[in-house]
């Protein structure tokens, strides 16, 4: 089922934590129910990040990286009302060498994180444990349409929202 998509975004500054900072702003924002990563840019001073090789009998494969990062790419889907998320990211160093990995808890912001979220009214995103993986993995539930006001509520939350945060991004 086809659902309209909408656009929201935020700024992380020096020192937040790149994935509690996205759950913070899911929760202090109700008109976001779930979302997905459409784009970031910015930079880290700390990267923790859990490498590929985990499984459901070895999730500590993490590696804990203390220097500067610029984000090359982070991908992701964000649970309602910020409940999780599981996000991955790419990550160069001084040298050009590149990183990646799932995010943990830790990674901390140098400068800034610039992120664009999308959202839908029309998908609810959550976690269910798979007994195959060992993980909890996401579970898609697709909501009944909203009426044709709430949608143009909705957008209007959504255009006051990115007019607030142009706004404080100024000062």
């Amino acid at each position: 089922m086809a659902c309209p998509s909408f656009v929201s975004a935020v700024r992380l500054t020096p020192g937040d934590d790149l994935k509690q900072g996205l759950l913070k702003f899911m929760t202090k924002s109700p008109e976001l129910t779930s979302a997905w990563i459409q784009t970031c840019v910015g930079s880290l001073d700390k990267a923790v990040i859990r490498l590929a090789n985990a499984t459901a009998t070895n999730k500590n494969q993490v590696l804990e990286l203390n220097e500067r990062f610029e984000i090359l790419g982070l991908v992701g889907t964000i649970d309602e009302n910020g409940a999780a998320a599981h996000l991955h990211i790419t990550l160069g160093d001084k040298n050009g060498k590149v990183y990646g990995g799932h995010v943990m808890d830790g990674c901390t912001i140098f400068t800034t994180a610039e992120i664009v979220l999308g959202t839908s009214p029309g998908i609810k995103f959550g976690r269910a444990f798979d007994k195959s993986t060992g993980f909890p993995e996401l579970s898609v539930t697709t909501l009944p349409p909203p009426p044709p006001l709430s949608k143009v509520i909705i957008f209007a939350v959504l255009i006051a929202g990115a007019a607030y945060f142009l706004s404080q991004s100024s000062t």
